[in-house]
C-alpha cells in the first residue's frame, strides 16, 4: 500500500515528511492518487481530499536501530528511530498477516482505557488511518488533534508495514507523553471490517501488551580493542516448556588456565522466533571455593538440580527484553578468568509463555566480548533493592503500593573502599505488577542524586557513592486486576525489586538488598487477625504466602502492611561475592532516615498551549 511520500531525507538517516491531518484513507489498490485525507469534525462529518500527485517518487529506506517483537507469536513486530534534534520518534509496524486492521497504543500502565492510539482499519471498501484515543469504558474515537502521521503503508512478501512518526510531546491532553523510561505499548489485530471507527471498543477485541524502552541514548557506540573475542554463553538447544513460566539452568566450563581477561561489552544472542518469549537471562559466576560444578541443563526450580548450582551467584552480564548491547566506559572492563576466578558459568534463562507455545526449541544466550589488554579499574556489579522472598506482598486491588529496599550505610561503610565508588549504569527489574522503580543515593538523610528512575515501568552516567551513603530502591506497583495478594519470588505472577549497578572499582559487596523482619511480620498476622475477630492464629503453622493469602484484604489490614514496610527493622543482606554476609550484626537494622527529598524535574511545553504538567491520561 502506497502513502505520502518523502520530500528528502534529513540527517543522521531521519527522514523529513510534509504535513497530514486527521484521517489519512488509503484505497486498497495501492495507487498513491488514491490516498486520500479524511477531517473528523464536531459534527463527525468526513471530508475527502486527494494528496498532491507530485509527492510521487520511491521512497528510501528509513533506517530502524531499535525493535522489539510485540506478541509471543511474533505476529506483530515494532522497529523505531528517534530524532533527538526535532523531538520526534519515527516508528515501522509490522504484521505478518494483515486482516482488517490493527491497533497500536500507548497508556501509562497497559490499560486499554484511556490510551493514546494510531489505528488503521477497514470498512470493506476502504483502509483508514488516523489519531486515536480510548475513554474510560475503551470506547474509540477519532483525535481531534492529529498528532501520528503517515509516511508509507505498504504489502511486502514477509508483511504488512506501517510507517509513521509522531511528536514526543503533543500538548494534546489524550495524548501520551513519550519520556525516558518503559512505555507500555497496547496492540491488538481486527478480523473483521468497521463502518466507522466509533464502533471500535478495544475491551471487545484481543489485545496484549509489551513493555518498550522507546528513548534510547543518543551516543555513538564506543569502539572495541582490536584483539577482542567472544564467548557465547548460551542454551543447548532446549525445548522450551509449554508453561507460562520457566527458569532454565545451564552451566558452561571456561577454557582450563584462562587467564584474567576484561568483559568490555556484552549482547544477547536470541533464537529467531523466540524474540517474544526469552524475558530476561543473566550469567552467573560460580564461587571459586567450589573447584568443580557438575553439567547440569534444566529447570533452575528442579528439587533435584545438583546443590552447587546456589554457589553461581556472582554476576557477570544481565539482559533483558528490549535492551540493546552494554558496553563499558574505557577505563573499566568486568574481570573473568585468572587467579580468584570460577571456570563454571551459571546461564540463567527466563522464558514467559503465557500462550503456552511448544515445541519452539531455543539456543538463546548472552555473548561476552572480552580482551587481554585490561583497562585501569576492574567493574563490578551489585545487586540493589529488595531480596526474592515471600515476606515482601502487595494486596490485591491496589491502584499503587510502594516497596522499598535499602542498601544502609552499615554496610557501605564495611564494604566499600576509602575512596567511594563510581556507579556508570544501571538496570531496573520488576515483573507485570511493577509500575515505576526509583533508585536515589541518600547522604546525611538527605537526597543527593538519582541513580535510575524509571516512572512507566540509559545512558551512561557517573554517581559517586562513598562510605556511609545509603542506596533506596523503591518500586510501585498496581494489582487492581489481582484478586490474591502478589508475594516476593521468581515467578511472572510473583515480584521483584531490583536494581543492577555497574560501578568501579570492584569490591567484594554482591549484594545489598534487605526485608522485612520477620518476626515483626508474624506481629502483623497476629494483629489482623485479632482486629477481624480470630484470636486462633495458626501463623507458625503455614507458610508466609499461604498467611498473606488467609488475611482479609480490608483498608486497615492494607494500611497496617504499609506502616510494617515504612517503619518495622529489616534483615540486611550485606552480601559478598561468595554469598556469605559479611562480618557484623545484620539482623533488625532501623529503616535509614529521609529528611530531604528530591524534586521532580518540570516537562513544559514550549511555545504551545497545554496544562502546565502534561498529563500521561488522556482527558474523558
Amino acid at each position: 500500500m502506497e502513502g505520502p511520500h518523502v520530500a528528502h531525507p534529513a540527517g543522521r538517516g531521519i527522514w523529513q515528511v510534509l504535513p497530514a491531518c486527521c484521517c489519512q484513507a488509503v484505497r486498497p489498490d495501492l495507487r498513491l492518487q488514491d490516498v486520500t485525507v479524511m477531517y473528523f469534525t464536531a459534527l463527525a462529518a468526513l471530508m475527502v481530499t486527494t494528496l498532491r500527485p507530485d509527492l510521487q517518487g520511491p521512497l528510501l529506506p528509513l533506517p530502524m536501530p531499535f525493535h522489539i517483537p510485540l506478541d509471543p507469536r511474533g505476529q506483530l513486530q515494532l522497529a523505531w528511530n528517534i530524532s533527538y534534534a526535532k523531538q520526534e520518534i519515527y516508528m515501522e509496524l509490522k504484521v505478518t498477516e494483515m486482516k482488517y486492521g490493527v491497533v497500536l497504543g500507548m497508556s501509562d500502565r497497559g490499560e486499554l482505557t484511556n490510551a493514546d492510539l494510531v489505528v488503521l482499519w477497514n470498512n470493506g471498501t476502504k483502509s483508514y488511518f488516523g489519531d486515536a484515543w480510548s475513554d474510560s469504558k475503551g470506547h474509540v474515537s477519532l483525535d481531534t488533534q492529529q498528532d501520528y502521521e503517515l509516511i508509507e503503508a505498504k504489502q511486502k512478501p514477509d508483511g504488512y508495514y506501517l510507517l509513521f512518526k509522531r511528536p514526543f510531546s503533543t500538548c494534546d491532553p489524550r495524548d501520551y507523553l513519550i519520556e525516558e523510561g518503559t512505555v507500555h505499548v497496547i496492540y491488538g489485530l481486527l478480523d473483521r471490517p468497521l463502518l466507522a471507527l466509533e464502533q471500535l471498543n478495544l475491551s471487545r477485541i484481543h489485545m496484549g501488551l509489551q513493555r518498550v524502552l522507546m528513548l534510547r541514548p543518543d551516543t555513538p557506540r564506543p569502539k572495541l580493542p582490536p584483539d577482542v573475542r567472544t564467548l557465547d554463553v548460551s542454551a543447548p538447544n532446549i525445548t522450551i516448556p509449554n508453561q507460562e513460566t520457566t527458569y532454565w539452568c545451564f552451566i558452561q566450563t571456561l577454557p582450563e588456565n584462562m587467564p584474567k581477561n576484561h568483559i568490555v561489552m556484552y549482547e544477547s544472542v536470541i533464537t529467531p522466533g523466540n524474540e517474544a518469549i526469552v524475558h530476561h537471562m543473566e550469567v552467573f559466576e560460580c564461587s571459586p571455593d567450589i573447584r568443580s560444578v557438575p553439567q547440569y541443563s534444566g529447570s533452575c526450580d528442579d528439587k533435584m538440580k545438583p546443590g552447587k548450582l546456589n554457589s553461581c551467584r556472582h554476576v557477570l552480564a544481565a539482559w533483558a527484553m528490549g535492551a540493546e548491547a552494554f558496553y563499558y566506559p574505557p577505563d573499566a572492563g568486568l574481570p573473568i578468568g585468572g587467579p580468584g576466578s570460577s571456570r563454571f558459568l551459571r546461564l540463567e534463562v527466563h522464558y514467559h509463555n503465557p500462550l503456552l507455545i511448544s515445541g519452539h526449541h531455543d539456543s538463546s544466550g548472552i555473548r561476552l566480548h572480552y580482551t587481554s589488554s585490561l583497562r585501569q579499574y576492574d567493574a563490578g556489579i551489585m545487586e540493589l533493592g529488595l531480596v526474592y522472598t515471600p515476606v515482601m506482598a502487595i494486596p490485591p486491588k491496589q491502584h499503587i503500593f510502594y516497596l522499598s529496599g535499602y542498601c544502609n550505610s552499615k554496610c557501605t561503610q564495611t564494604a566499600l573502599p576509602p575512596g567511594g565508588i563510581y556507579i556508570f549504569a544501571s538496570q531496573l527489574h520488576t515483573h507485570l505488577a511493577g509500575r515505576g522503580v526509583r533508585t536515589v543515593l541518600v547522604r546525611g538523610g538527605k537526597e543527593l542524586k538519582v541513580v535510575q528512575e524509571d516512572e512507566h515501568y540509559s545512558s551512561f552516567y557517573q554517581v559517586s557513592a562513598n562510605r556511609y551513603d545509603v542506596l533506596i530502591t523503591k518500586c510501585t506497583y498496581n494489582t487492581e486486576d489481582r484478586s490474591k495478594p502478589t508475594v516476593g519470588g521468581f515467578g511472572i505472577m510473583d515480584e521483584m525489586c531490583v536494581n543492577y549497578i555497574h560501578y568501579y572499582p570492584r569490591t567484594q559487596l554482591e549484594l545489598c538488598k534487605t526485608h522485612v523482619d520477620t518476626e515483626y511480620l508474624q506481629k502483623y498476622f497476629k494483629a489482623t487477625n485479632r482486629f477481624h475477630g480470630n484470636d486462633q492464629c495458626v501463623c507458625g503453622e503455614q507458610n508466609v504466602t499461604e498467611q498473606f493469602y488467609q488475611v482479609q484484604w480490608d483498608p486497615f489490614a492494607v494500611e497496617m502492611l504499609k506502616s510494617l514496610y515504612n517503619t518495622a527493622p529489616v534483615y540486611m543482606h550485606c552480601n559478598q561475592s561468595d554469598a556469605h554476609l559479611f562480618p557484623g550484626e545484620w539482623e533488625r537494622q532501623p529503616v535509614p532516615v529521609v529528611t530531604s527529598v528530591l524534586s521532580k524535574p518540570h516537562y513544559p511545553c514550549e511555545g504551545r498551549e497545554c496544562p502546565t504538567s502534561p498529563p500521561q491520561t488522556p482527558r474523558v
